[in-house]
């Protein structure tokens, strides 16, 4: 009987993460490590780094990084893609770096249609500085800062990312997978994948969130994170691909025709 053992991707360094129990930053860098290996990209890889709780993601990627200021990835990607096209570079960044000081770089590079991949991680809180209230944190969700729970009348409504991208005209990869289950880890690794090869194949800028659970500061076990995730972020944060290039690029073609 044949056995099939699961060793450490070569992407991964050895060393043990900062991480919170429970965390499932663990399990999403091991995705876009596994991803990056099967491509045969890791030692043309460069990675960018955001302040947030990935901050010291650079210690547990074994290839290139970046550090990048609060937001600021998409630019250090950008500049460093620019110059060196034949790299393939991607932004690790979590929804209060991205979706917050960060939404005006991700929306410009995005519709500048830039060639990068971005790991957006979505845990719909500010993980790192104490667990305040995001621009993901849903409706009644009680963080620090809204202990009351989130009031949409004076906050506004949780921003859903990647249906903004998904407006914009210009052709991209967007999609949402989950890490609350094996079963979606393995869906959402392909749509990493997806990415990836998009950017290998110069193809357009792709984009895939990924939703995160974070045990300590929603005050949960790890088991009732995970549950938590299912019934309260997936109902507002729908899972799916929901733009491809060649979509766009058929319908694209056909206004043409018809104009």
């Amino acid at each position: 009987m044949s056995q099939t053992i699961i060793c450490k991707p070569e992407g991964m360094r050895d060393n043990h993460t900062h991480y919170c129990p429970g965390c499932t930053h663990g399990a999403i860098h091991r995705l876009v490590a596994e991803v990056i290996d099967e491509l045969g990209l890791r030692e043309t890889t460069v990675g960018v780094a955001p302040v947030g709780c990935s901050v010291l993601c650079y210690n547990y990627f074994n290839m290139d990084f970046l550090e990048a200021a609060h937001g600021r990835a998409p630019a250090f990607a950008v500049g460093m893609k620019r110059i060196r096209p034949d790299l393939n570079v991607f932004t690790y960044q979590g929804d209060g770096d991205l979706a917050s000081i960060g939404t005006n770089e991700i929306l410009h590079a995005a519709n500048r249609g830039e060639k990068i991949t971005v790991i957006f991680v979505n845990n719909a809180i500010y993980g790192m500085t104490g667990g305040q209230m995001a621009p993901t944190t849903l409706p009644q969700q009680v963080t620090t800062t809204s202990p009351m729970g989130r009031n949409v009348e004076e906050a506004g409504w949780p921003i859903r990312v990647r249906e903004l991208l998904s407006t914009l005209r210009t052709p991209a990869y967007i999609a949402r997978g989950s890490s609350h289950s094996p079963q979606w880890l393995i869906r959402t690794k392909q749509y990493i994948r997806k990415a990836f090869q998009y950017q290998k194949s110069n193809t357009c800028f792709s984009l895939v969130e990924v939703l995160s659970t974070c045990p300590t500061n929603w005050g949960m076990t790890p088991v009732e994170s995970t549950e938590w995730l299912a019934d309260n972020m997936i109902p507002y944060y729908p899972l799916g691909e929901l733009k491809t290039p060649e979509v766009e690029d058929g319908a694209t073609k056909k206004m043409l025709e018809v104009n």
